[in-house]
């Protein structure tokens, strides 16, 4: 995946824009960032905030190492699939992206 594609799924799948990187926003408080990708002109990274409020790097990996899942579509490499809780924090703020629309 390339640096572009890899935000165009981020993007369509409940993560947005926090300071200069996609994130997902805790429940109940979406102004606050708990988990984030950061996105460098040659790898990615995927870091989420410890509770004193420090990023920790969980996961990195080159964009050529970072391949979509055929079925899910979503990119391995990065350990999206192994965080549990990871996919129900994306639907929630997908969830909420979708509803705020309607406001």
């Amino acid at each position: 995946m390339t640096k572009d594609e890899l935000s165009a799924w981020a993007e369509a799948n409940g993560w947005q824009m926090s300071g200069e990187h996609l994130s997902l926003m805790k429940p109940r408080a979406f102004d606050t960032p708990i988990v984030r990708l950061v996105l460098k002109a040659t790898v990615a990274s995927l870091e989420i905030r410890k509770p004193n409020g420090k990023w920790e790097k969980v996961a990195g990996a080159s964009y050529s190492k970072i391949v979509p899942d055929p079925t899910s579509g979503v990119p391995g490499g990065l350990g999206l699939d192994t965080i549990n809780g990871l996919s129900s924090l994306m639907a929630d703020n997908k969830d909420r992206l979708v509803f705020a629309k309607f406001k």
